[in-house]
C-alpha cells in the first residue's frame, strides 16, 4: 500500500526513482530501467533536461517528423511537427505539395497586441473611480520605466492602460486592462512582472488620493496576470485559385468539390459538434508546430478556442467561399507566440527546429504556425467529402497496430502490401498475421 512522503522534492533523482519504482510498481526493476533507457545518454544535455521542470525522472519522447513543400508567401518552408498521431504529419505534406501547384499559402499579420490585466475590487462610486484611474495613469506607467527599458529599445513595450468597470457583473469588481507589444519574445514573464509593478503603484496612488473615502486601503488587489486570450494578436492565412483548377478524388468536378468543402465549413459554423472536431483537426497542425519550436502550445490552444467562440456560439476557425469564380479557404487565428526566450536557447530540438524555420521573428513564426492549421483543416475536409477520413488515416495507423501485434519485419512488409488494396482495422490486421502464423 503506498505511503505518503514527505520532502520528495529535496531528494536527489535516485533516491526519487527508487522510492517511485517501489511505492507503484510490481516490477521495480524494470520500472526504474524504462526510466534510465529514455534519460538522455548526454549527462550534460539531460541536466538542461532535468531542470526545464521539477522533480524530472526521465524524458517522455515524442516522435519529430517534417512536411515539406509549404509556399508561403513565396518563400518554401519545411515544418518540424512534434505529434504523436498518425497522419498528420503525411495529411500536411499533402495539403503544402496540393497549394504549391496552385500559387502556395498567403499569410497577413492583423495584430500584435498581447494583454494583461489587474483585477481589483473598490467599493467606491464608479465616476470616482473612474477619476481616480485618469489622474493616476501616468504616474503607474512611470512606475513601470526601468521594467520597459529593454523592451522599447526593440521596439515593444507598455501600448496602453485603461479602466474597465465590470461592476454590472460582480460587485466592486473593476480591471486595469493592459496591451502590450513584446516584439520576438512570447513575453509572458515580462508582461506579469510589469502587472505586479503597476499594481503596487495602484495600492500606494489610491492611499494617496483624496477624494477616496477614509479608507486605510480603498482599492483591493486581487490578482495580476497576463491572459492568454489575444484576439487584437491576430494572423490571417488563406489559399486561393480559380475554381477550374480544384482537383478532387470520386470523380467530382472541380465546381462540386469546391461546393462540398464549403458546406462542411459552413456545417462547423453552426453546430458546435462538429465545430469541436473540426478545430481539433486545426490544432494538430497548430501544436505539431509550436511544440517543435517551444511554445506553450496549451495557452495557444485555451486562446484559439475562446476565439472560436467569441460571439456566444463555438464555430469553425476557418471560412470557405467563392468570390468571382475563385475558390477561397481562410482562417484567422489569435496567436502569441515567441521565438526568443523559455526554451528557444535552451532545448537543443527547439533550436534545430527554428533553424530548420529560417530562424522566424514571432511575426513570421506565427505565420507558419498558421498555415500549418490551414493546410491541416484542407486535408482533413478532402478526405471527408470524398473518400472518407478512415481509408487515409487507417492505412497510415497500420505500422501501429503492426507493432502492437508484435509483427516480425517480414511480416510487416507483406501486411503494407496487402493492405494498399485491403481495408485496415484492428481485427483485419490480426485475422492476416494470423493466416501468414
Amino acid at each position: 500500500m503506498q505511503q505518503p512522503i514527505s520532502g520528495f522534492s529535496k531528494r536527489n533523482k535516485a533516491e526519487k526513482i527508487k522510492w517511485i519504482v517501489e511505492q507503484h510498481f510490481e516490477d521495480p526493476k524494470a520500472a526504474a530501467a524504462l526510466l534510465t533507457s529514455y534519460s538522455h545518454p548526454d549527462a550534460s544535455v539531460q541536466e538542461k533536461h532535468d531542470e526545464f521542470i521539477e522533480n524530472t525522472l526521465s524524458n517522455f519522447y515524442l516522435p519529430m517528423g517534417v512536411a515539406p513543400n509549404f509556399l508561403i508567401n513565396g518563400r518554401y518552408f519545411t515544418l518540424p511537427m512534434v505529434i504523436e498521431e498518425s497522419s498528420v504529419v503525411a495529411a500536411a505534406g499533402k495539403a503544402a505539395k496540393y497549394w504549391a501547384d496552385r500559387g502556395g499559402f498567403r499569410t497577413t499579420i492583423l495584430g500584435m497586441e498581447k494583454v494583461g490585466q489587474i483585477h481589483f475590487l473598490c467599493s467606491e462610486k464608479s465616476d470616482i473611480v473612474q477619476a481616480f484611474f485618469e489622474s493616476a495613469k501616468k504616474t503607474l506607467i512611470r512606475s513601470c520605466a526601468p521594467l520597459l527599458e529593454r523592451m522599447e529599445k526593440r521596439g515593444g513595450g507598455l501600448l496602453d492602460l485603461k479602466l474597465i468597470n465590470k461592476t454590472a457583473a460582480l460587485a466592486d469588481y473593476y480591471q486595469l486592462h493592459a496591451t502590450f507589444d513584446t516584439q520576438d519574445a512570447m513575453g509572458a514573464n515580462f508582461i506579469n512582472s510589469v502587472l505586479e509593478q503597476l499594481a503596487k503603484q495602484l495600492l500606494i496612488a489610491s492611499r494617496d488620493y483624496p477624494a477616496f473615502a477614509a479608507q486605510e486601503q480603498p482599492v483591493e488587489v486581487v490578482m495580476s496576470i497576463l491572459s492568454n486570450y489575444v484576439p487584437n494578436c491576430l494572423v490571417r492565412a488563406e489559399v486561393r485559385c480559380p475554381v477550374t483548377e480544384l482537383e478532387a478524388e470520386d470523380n467530382l468536378t472541380p465546381e462540386a468539390f469546391a461546393q462540398k468543402v464549403i458546406q462542411a465549413v459552413q456545417i462547423a459554423q453552426v453546430e458546435p459538434y462538429r465545430a469541436v472536431t473540426h478545430n481539433k483537426g486545426i490544432m494538430n497542425g497548430i501544436d505539431a508546430v509550436v511544440l517543435a519550436t517551444g511554445n506553450d502550445f496549451r495557452a495557444i490552444e485555451a486562446g484559439i478556442h475562446a476565439y472560436a467562440a467569441r460571439d456566444g456560439h463555438y464555430r469553425s476557425l476557418t471560412k470557405a467561399f467563392i468570390e468571382n469564380e475563385t475558390f477561397v479557404f481562410q482562417m484567422d487565428l489569435p496567436l502569441a507566440v515567441g521565438t526568443v526566450g523559455g526554451l528557444t536557447q535552451l532545448h537543443p530540438m527547439v533550436k534545430w527546429s527554428l533553424e530548420l524555420l529560417q530562424n522566424p521573428s514571432a511575426r513570421e513564426l506565427m505565420q507558419i504556425i498558421a498555415v500549418a492549421g490551414l493546410a491541416q483543416n484542407f486535408a482533413a475536409i478532402r478526405s471527408l467529402v470524398t473518400s472518407g477520413i478512415q481509408q487515409g488515416h487507417m492505412k497510415m495507423h497500420l505500422l501501429n497496430i503492426l507493432n502492437q501485434l508484435d509483427a516480425s519485419a517480414e511480416q510487416k512488409e507483406q501486411a503494407i502490401e496487402f493492405f494498399k488494396t485491403n481495408a485496415v482495422s484492428h481485427s483485419a490486421v490480426q485475422a492476416f498475421l494470423t493466416s501468414k502464423a
